[in-house]
């Protein structure tokens, strides 16, 4: 797969694609990607890229001869192109999960108060929001949104770890737990001790869900949660619901 990201700051992003998990993708040759700097495709003697707004208000507009050029170049609207944009469809597993199935996908990073909007009607085929928030970098919206697609190829990262995490069922992760088994008088949860597998599934299913109820709980009405959810629900709701870590829930954090 290969990500090409068009930025008025290259620096921001390179760094991303040459450190961790993403430096061994592209290392293994799972992950191909290109920088782009819009400044390339500016053709007057200052460079310029952007320019005040018709009709008026505070801020300046990246401008579409630049923008234009840039994206042809990358192959949009053939090849899909994203805009990270607070104005976008909110992002979603579900959404990365779609994106991760194209081999080649465009990334357009916004600066000041956005982009030409005939850039958007010609050239972008998603618009993306990662959140109901304004940044001043569409760099980092625009690696959030590389980060939960790239991951999600095969060979980046192993099936049983991307099976248990949140949203991959349609609910939130469960707590997890790591030695000693016990620290500064909190204890990790007897039954993840216990070796027995089935019961150890069970608490997960049943931390997830009662996560999911307090945190995200429009998630539990979706069709496509495991057969067990309802009955685990009313028994979550029983007992009184989540409780954060450090309170007294012996089903779920054990007892100090």
């Amino acid at each position: 797969m290969k990500f090409t990201i068009l930025t008025l700051f290259p620096e921001i992003v390179r760094a991303y694609f040459e450190a961790s998990v993403m430096k061994r993708a592209v290392a293994a040759g799972l992950i191909e990607y290109e920088l782009v700097n819009i400044r390339d495709y500016a053709y007057d003697r200052h460079r310029k890229c952007d320019d005040e707004v018709f009709g008026g208000g505070a801020g300046m507009l990246l401008k579409p001869e630049p923008l234009d050029r840039a994206l042809e170049a990358a192959g949009a609207p053939s090849v899909r192109t994203i805009f990270v944009t607070p104005s976008g469809r909110l992002f979603n597993q579900r959404m990365a999960q779609d994106f991760s199935r194209e081999e080649r996908l465009n990334i357009l990073c916004g600066r000041y108060e956005g982009v030409d909007q005939r850039i958007i009607d010609t050239r972008v085929t998603d618009e993306v929001s990662i959140g109901d928030y304004v940044l001043s970098s569409g760099e980092v919206a625009a690696m959030v949104v590389v980060d939960a697609i790239y991951r999600l190829r095969p060979g980046v990262i192993s099936g049983e770890s991307l099976e248990e995490e949140s949203f991959a069922s349609g609910l939130l992760e469960y707590p997890q737990y790591t030695r000693p088994a016990v620290y500064d008088t909190m204890q990790v949860p007897d039954v993840l001790t216990s070796g027995n597998h089935a019961q150890i599934a069970r608490w997960r299913l049943k931390a997830s869900v009662a996560k999911t109820l307090a945190y995200r709980p429009e998630l539990l009405s979706k069709d496509n949660l495991p057969s067990e959810v309802d009955s685990i629900l009313r028994e979550v709701i029983d007992e009184g619901g989540w409780h954060e870590p450090g309170t007294s829930d012996p089903g779920r954090t054990g007892q100090k």
